[in-house]
């Protein structure tokens, strides 16, 4: 009766075991829904894979930049190798189910009170196997293939910033160029009403104040001239930097020749954020914590470990054979922790820690993905209004500048006048090209913003 007692314990416990530890082989699941207001604007926009950067930007010469840059980067280069060398570690996990096999040959020399001294080796092959028990081998895997997935998409997030940096470098040179424009045009300009003051002064239909006041504002053009030029030069030093070559001049087409698509700003869903490589690298964090978590718990339970050898040795437990024998040795040995001075609660209660870390971790990302969304597309809007305004405000301000100068002409306007109806013309136009390319700017941002780029 005693005997059929303990027999129960046993199986009782056996079962117990084994239905505790199926929960240590539970796969994460993946977390992927985001919130519909998490963009803070409504839109009746379906979900869609953003465009590939090849199609986004269709100016050949920034697509052969963004190629280059792709292919010669250095910190995209540091990428692909964290990636790789992930993927080694994620294969190293998964050999660990098989057993580990090492060749270990002694031999030894003996002699005693200087006897005849007697020569012993062994040849051993020898075997170690950590059986797969309580889920710490997979769960292991499994959280090196999810580190392999976190350097996947830090890849992803790099090449989606050197695509995002470049093309809105590319833009920039295009905008400074224009400005460029306008400012040689009215260095033109501003010599030629110059030129008419001084004939003024020279009849005696002005003041000399009239020419040194003209002659300043047209040498401040001048400075901005030279100011344009040294800005265009150190745009295009920076995108020889990202390009790893040595500066030079970045060829580039004219503003306004190629329209970046304009499919993301007419509506936006916010399921489009799980493309963000950020926002799939944070689910990948999570995914490691859960794992690490798993293994923490399997360290509670027994672990299985096979050994042995098979070889030749001469060595017969005293006396040395010749020929050698057939040597032969196998053990099996549990391991069931009791008292571990408190390290795997420890380690326990810091992987559940970390797990729920990685939890408020992801949730942030989202929101500051939103965030990022929400901030590029009210700065398109903003531009795009802007844009009415400056373009008409250029319109009226050129006319105003034309009629004083044919007022000062005639010799009825100041030359007060038509100084600020210039310098107001110069502020207008250059203003206009430079919230052209705010709105540029905001479409690359908010094409990035949801997860374009990547690929």
């Amino acid at each position: 009766m005693k005997e059929m007692k303990t027999k129960n314990i046993i199986i009782v416990a056996a079962m117990s075991l084994t239905l505790t530890s199926c929960g240590l082989y539970k796969k994460y699941e993946q977390k992927n829904e985001i919130p519909a207001d998490v963009i803070g604007v409504q839109s009746a926009a379906s979900a869609q894979a953003p465009l590939s950067w090849r199609e986004f930007f269709t100016d050949p010469l920034l697509q052969k930049l963004i190629e280059q840059v792709l292919a010669n980067n250095t910190d995209l280069a540091s990428a692909r190798i964290a990636v790789e060398q992930s993927e080694a570690s994620l294969k190293a996990a998964k050999l660990a189910y098989l057993p580990s096999l090492s060749f270990a040959p002694q031999g030894t020399i003996s002699s005693f009170d200087y006897s005849k001294a007697s020569k012993g080796y062994s040849l051993p092959l020898q075997i170690n196997w950590e059986v797969e028990a309580f889920g710490s081998i997979t769960n292991k895997k499994r959280a090196a293939n999810a580190v392999v997935l976190q350097t996947q998409c830090y890849e992803d997030i790099v090449r989606s910033n050197l695509v995002s940096t470049i093309s809105q470098q590319y833009s920039l040179l295009q905008v400074l160029d224009r400005q460029l424009e306008i400012l040689m045009q009215t260095d033109n300009l501003w010599s030629a009403s110059l030129d008419t003051q001084r004939s003024l002064w020279e009849n005696g239909k002005s003041y000399s104040t009239a020419v040194n006041q003209m002659e300043a504002s047209w040498l401040d053009v001048k400075t901005q001239i030279v100011d344009t030029r040294r800005h265009i030069q150190s745009v295009e030093n920076a995108i020889c930097r990202l390009l790893a070559i040595s500066p030079q001049h970045i060829e580039r087409s004219k503003w306004g020749t190629y329209a970046l698509s304009q499919k993301l700003v007419n509506g936006v869903s916010a399921s489009l954020l799980e493309n963000r490589p950020d926002i799939r690298m944070a689910n990948h964090f999570m995914e490691e914590a859960f794992y690490n978590t798993q293994v923490a718990r399997s360290a509670f339970f027994p672990t299985i470990t096979l050994s042995g050898l098979v070889g030749w040795t001469n060595n017969g437990g005293g006396a040395i054979l010749n020929p050698g024998s057939l040597l032969l040795n196998a053990m099996g040995q549990l391991v069931q922790p009791i008292f571990s001075q408190g390290k795997l609660k420890a380690n326990l209660k810091i992987a559940k820690l970390e797990q729920e870390d990685m939890k408020r971790n992801y949730v942030q990302t989202v929101i500051d993905a939103g965030n990022e969304v929400n901030e590029a597309l009210a700065d398109y809007q903003a531009s795009v209004e802007k844009h009415g305004y400056y373009h008409h405000q250029v319109d009226v301000l050129h006319e105003a500048y034309t009629g004083t100068h044919e007022l000062m002409d005639n010799g009825k306007a100041s030359y007060l006048e038509v100084l600020t109806a210039q310098e107001s013309l110069l502020r207008a136009q250059l203003s206009e090209a430079m919230n052209m390319y705010d709105g540029c700017e905001a479409v690359i941002a908010l094409y990035i913003a949801l997860g374009g780029g990547a690929k």
